[in-house]
């Protein structure tokens, strides 16, 4: 009994189904898609996009850094423990070859005072004249006093901020002064993107076009930031709404050349970044600028 009343109902559901579509296929307010439609439209609003171009120029810029020269001051904690560390050589060392000498010298000598001395000991230096190792110290101590190292803190050069042989124990950053819009503003050197080249290659010009040449190793061919801003709303336009700016680290591969007279370039360590970067842009910037 279970098997008919299931073919029954099975045999309605699938006249009710076919009822159903020859209705939905004569009624006129159905419309039939077609693949090749869609896809005629898709392509038509892809090339739209494309003509259109992005609103937002391009631009590339330059961190350039100068590492530090010489060696950095130890802070207190580090000078203890230079000092520990000194300690523990010395209680662990051995005597050096100069010490030996030295103990060598001081047992011939005493031989020499002695009444049983034998001059013929000394036969296997025949006439050759005995530097002894208390003369060579004395004359490295004449050495060290005439040596003059030079100051580690130049007061004429280090309130410089246009010379890049200021603060030689610190990281230095390069700023230029350039034209944005009606105002000049202290920023890293950059450059507006050209058609046809990349972003490491606009950036690489924008080093090249600063009055003083400067030679330079990047770092790598990605960004290692990016800061976007809005013109002010009187400037915009639909096809012009801001700019973004793409930075690239370089390091000083060669000292710097002599400034230029008047060069609107400034060498600042981080610290100083801020009486001339205006915050928003400092924001960013700070974020892959390191004191090595």
């Amino acid at each position: 009994m279970a098997a008919p009343c299931s073919r029954m109902a099975s045999r309605c559901v699938f006249h009710f189904l076919t009822s159903y579509s020859r209705t939905a296929v004569g009624n006129a307010s159905f419309r039939h898609f077609s693949s090749s439609a869609v896809c005629r439209n898709l392509s038509q609003t892809k090339c739209t996009t494309q003509k259109a171009g992005s609103p937002w120029s391009l631009t590339a810029a330059v961190y350039l850094l100068r590492p530090p020269v010489i060696s950095a001051e130890y802070s207190p904690i580090e000078q203890r423990y230079m000092e520990l560390i000194e300690q523990m050589e010395l209680e662990k060392s051995v005597l050096s070859d100069h010490e030996l000498r030295l103990l060598e010298d001081a047992d011939r000598l005493s031989r020499k005072q002695s009444d049983d001395y034998d001059s013929d000991e000394e036969e296997q230096h025949g006439d050759q004249e005995i530097i002894m190792a208390q003369d060579l110290e004395d004359i490295w101590e004449q050495k060290l006093k005439n040596f003059k190292p030079s100051p580690r803190v130049r007061a004429d050069v280090d309130k410089d901020l246009t010379s890049a042989e200021r603060c030689l124990d610190e990281s230095l950053v390069l700023l230029a002064e350039q034209q944005v819009g009606s105002q000049k503003l202290w920023l890293l050197p950059q450059t507006q993107w050209q058609e046809g080249e990349t972003l490491r290659q606009t950036a690489e010009r924008a080093l090249a076009s600063l009055p003083v040449g400067f030679k330079a190793t990047f770092l790598g061919n990605a960004p290692c930031g990016v800061y976007k801003y809005k013109l002010p709303k009187a400037a915009r336009t639909e096809s012009s709404v801001g700019t973004k700016v793409f930075f690239f680290k370089a390091v000083l591969s060669e000292a710097a050349p002599p400034k230029a007279p008047d060069a609107p370039l400034l060498w600042l360590k981080k610290s100083e970044l801020e009486e001339y970067l205006k915050p928003a842009y400092l924001q960013k910037v700070e974020r892959f600028i390191i004191n090595l």
